[in-house]
This record gives C-alpha cells, sequence and structure tokens, in this order.
C-alpha cells in the first residue's frame, strides 16, 4: 500500500467510522502489503480483512471473489483499497458489498485513477471523478437505496499516481448521521464532490498522469 492510500484511509476512519460506538469493519483486499489498514483502524471496531488469497492480515479466504461470506446487512463498514482495479467485474462486487452493509452503512473505497499498469493477477480499470455517482446509480437500478457523501482525487508529490477516494452510505436518508467530510480537512486533492452539490471543488480537467506529461511538453518546447 503506497502511503498517500494509507493517509486516505486513515481520514476515512478518523472522520468517519471512529464515530461508531461499536461495529464490524470488514476489509475487501486485505492482504498486508507494505501496511494495511487494520493498523488505522479504531481499537473498538472488530476487522476482518478478506482477499482471494492467503496471506498476512487476511482472516477470510474468498471462495468466490463476488460473494462475501457475510449475512445480510450485518456489516457496519467495508473499506476496500487498491483493490477495485483488480476486480474484473467490480460492479457487481460493489452489490454483493450493498448487500451485507447495515442500513445506514458505510462503504471507503479507494482505487486508483491513474498510475502504472500493475497485475494482481490482472489490472483492468482506473476510476474518474464521476465513478462513484455511476455506481450509485447501478445501485438504484438494482433497487439498492445509496449516495455518495463526499469523493475527491488525491494528489500525488512523486511516482505517476493519483487516487480516487469515495464514500458511499448505503440507506440515504440517514446521510445526517454523517455531517463531517474527510474534504473539510484534507485540501491536497482535485475535482472533490459531496453530497447536495453537484458542482467540483478544485475542478481539474487533466489528471495527474496527463498533467505531468504536458508540463514535461511544455518544459522541452522551451528548452
Amino acid at each position: 500500500m503506497h502511503p498517500s492510500a494509507m493517509n486516505n484511509g486513515k481520514l476515512f476512519f478518523d472522520i468517519y467510522a471512529a464515530k461508531l460506538a461499536q461495529g464490524v469493519v470488514v476489509d475487501i483486499g486485505a492482504q498486508d502489503v507494505n501496511g494495511s489498514l487494520r493498523s488505522v483502524c479504531p481499537p473498538h471496531l472488530k476487522f476482518i480483512g478478506v482477499d482471494f488469497v492467503q496471506g498476512r492480515g487476511v482472516d477470510v479466504v474468498l471462495d468466490d471473489p463476488y460473494r462475501l461470506p457475510f449475512e445480510d446487512a450485518s456489516v457496519d463498514v467495508v473499506v476496500s483499497s487498491s483493490c477495485f482495479e483488480h476486480s474484473e467485474l467490480f460492479w457487481v462486487l460493489f452489490l454483493e458489498i450493498m448487500r451485507v452493509l447495515k442500513s445506514p452503512g458505510l462503504f471507503y473505497l479507494n482505487a486508483p485513477s491513474n498510475g502504472t499498469f500493475h497485475r494482481y493477477p490482472v489490472d483492468c480499470w482506473r476510476f474518474y471523478p464521476d465513478s462513484g455517482r455511476a455506481l450509485v446509480t447501478w445501485a438504484q437500478r438494482n433497487g439498492v437505496d445509496a449516495c455518495v457523501l463526499e469523493s475527491y482525487v488525491s494528489r500525488q508529490d512523486a511516482a505517476v499516481w493519483s487516487d480516487f477516494v469515495v464514500v458511499f452510505l448505503k440507506g440515504s436518508e440517514h446521510a445526517g448521521l454523517f455531517p463531517a467530510r474527510i474534504t473539510q480537512v484534507f485540501k491536497d486533492f482535485y475535482n472533490g464532490q459531496v453530497l447536495g452539490d453537484s458542482t467540483f471543488m478544485n475542478p481539474q480537467e487533466y489528471p495527474e498522469d496527463l498533467q505531468r506529461l504536458h508540463a514535461a511538453e511544455q518544459q522541452a518546447s522551451q528548452a
């Protein structure tokens, strides 16, 4: 897990999950590779790591990547970081997450908005600023009441990479229970959106890799 992914995950737990008096957190893609969200989860919450393979930090190995071994409406929080780009049918997995979440229930997703090709065992997708809303549309078409509390793309200082971060809520009528937003305290992002506002905060046309490409081309033309 790269440092920005860990930082974004910690912000989610600090802003949202730490407010829960108790509950179950399920981490999808939980294998500890250079870090795990388990380390930033509040200790009073029960953390269950699931993955497709055995490894450090994995409590449950999935037989079917699109079937979670939990009862309907039994989980308070689901998190997934740097995993959805490797899920061939991530929209199927999204509905499965909605199934196991309580109402209200939170789903924190962090997935690349751009970045290098990295197979585990496949590398299929990148996520743009409207991806969260698209998944909500998919949920609603399947009879699931969900909404996006906020989303943004976090900036990177080093490698050509950036994280799309989105916080979903199952049970949109409960949005008032979660008034705080990561984007209120974290400012190093672009194309941010919050519930109730259709405009983008810090709008930016180019993803970070194209920004770097244009900057390099401009510098070369001036040399």
